[in-house]
């Protein structure tokens, strides 16, 4: 047994309904929605406080929508608490699960719809307080979306969840239900691409593209 899973086994002993707030938050993915599959609502809180933000980020990403974006987030974490009672601890991340998930029903919505003009492409939100950079930041972001918008699907995809969500190739593998080997080829033909397209921004924006 590793140490994860031992951590999770011994946060469920505590009594379902006697565990604080503050023992809630700190504990692990699978230990809250355990705690929701007996109960718990606030367990479901928590965890959708902790992993919508994440699903949420990677659709908008892909679809470069933010009103479907939440449409998929809403969709994502029904089926997270439709599993809940079935959830075997120990077999697999839920944040893995959930990109999982989430990259399906990106692709079908893709499927679904035309491609979108540029203009019309939903500009990142950035927050960081200093006007100067956060305009600088935001015209990033948004030179960024638009080349991810014309990259195909799977570059897309694996661009995001490599450079942007930075996990594994190994969890992009699983994810995308591919080899490493297919991870690698997809995220460097799509830096290339992406190198080409933000090429003559790079200056203007203070982008590397090596």
């Amino acid at each position: 047994m590793d140490l994860h899973t031992k951590r999770i086994q011994n946060d469920l002993c505590h009594p379902l309904m006697s565990m604080s707030y503050d023992a809630m938050i700190q504990a692990a993915d699978e230990t809250l929605l355990a705690l929701y599959a007996k109960g718990n609502p606030m367990a479901a809180q928590i965890l959708t406080t902790r992993l919508s933000p994440m699903v949420f980020g990677y659709a908008s990403r892909v679809l470069g929508q933010q009103d479907l974006a939440e449409d998929i987030t809403q969709e994502a974490m029904l089926r997270l608490w439709k599993i809940a009672p079935k959830w075997r601890v120990g077999e697999a991340k839920i944040s893995t699960w959930l990109y999982q998930v989430t990259a399906n029903l990106c692709t079908d919505q893709l499927r679904k719809t035309r491609p979108m003009s540029l203009d019309v492409i939903s500009d990142v939100k950035d927050t960081q307080p200093p006007v100067t950079a956060g305009l600088q930041n935001a015209a990033r972001s948004s030179a960024l979306q638009a080349a991810l918008m014309n990259l195909p699907d799977r570059q897309r995809q694996a661009i995001i969840l490599r450079h942007i969500e930075e996990l594994s190739n190994p969890e992009i593998g699983n994810i995308m239900n591919i080899s490493v080997e297919a991870v690698e080829s997809l995220t460097a033909r799509g830096k290339r691409a992406l190198s080409v397209m933000l090429a003559d921004q790079k200056d203007a924006l203070s982008y590397a593209t090596e």
